[in-house]
């Protein structure tokens, strides 16, 4: 079995090298308990290591919205289909695996014992890289965040919608209070000219007048 884990740095591909410790959720918690043991279970395959903030931007964002982008598709290609190799791959979550599936024919896998790997992966993530320091990773960590935050916050259209909705229920409101108001200004002042609603039919110069 393989296993696919995004990193802030960049994609890894891990390869199982005991996969009949991985029957049951608490044998696989065991064995990520400490470094030593997860360095066991797992053998970094390939990685790679994004270019810039941007590229890592990109492939947040995909995973994010459970898509497969040209870096993902590329590095499984090199890694994994020109190589033949007919492994399961473990994925984070159902729809990024049938994505991969459905583009590149790799038999994917998503369980109760996946997501705990995936923990002692993320828990253990310094060892299993082997050349990247908890510092490196949290540097890579709070980059990646503060651009994804701004992405997000420019370019997302639920944002933009909420506004829009909003500012036409506000006009809505502003139309129910002024018609309100004028009906109150004619009942109140009819009762002192009531010949000048005939006169005067538009609200504002009847507001005006009176």
């Amino acid at each position: 079995m393989l296993v696919l884990y995004e990193t802030p740095a960049g994609y890894a591909l891990f390869k199982v090298t005991d996969e009949k410790k991985l029957k049951d959720v608490d044998d696989i918690t065991a064995a990520f308990a400490d470094a030593d043991g997860a360095s066991k279970m797992l053998k970094l395959k390939a990685f790679h290591k994004f270019e810039d903030t941007s590229e890592a931007l990109v492939a947040a964002t995909a995973m994010l919205e459970s898509t497969v982008s040209k870096q993902l598709k590329k590095f499984l290609q090199k890694n994994i289909v020109s190589k033949e190799l007919n492994d399961e791959l473990a994925v984070y979550e159902t729809k990024l695996g049938k994505a991969i599936n459905e583009k590149l024919d790799i038999p994917c896998i998503y369980n109760d014992k996946v997501l705990e790997m995936m923990r002692g992966v993320r828990q253990n993530l310094e060892t299993l890289l082997g050349g990247a320091t908890e510092n490196d990773l949290k540097v890579m960590r709070l980059g990646l965040a503060h651009s994804l935050g701004r992405h997000k916050l420019k370019f997302s259209p639920d944002k933009v919608d909420t506004m829009v909705v909003q500012a036409i229920g506000l006009l809505d409101e502003l139309d129910k209070e002024l018609n309100t108001y004028a009906m109150r200004v004619r009942e109140w002042y009819g009762w002192h000219f009531p010949e000048m609603g005939k006169i005067v039919t538009e609200n504002v110069p009847y507001a005006k007048c009176a």
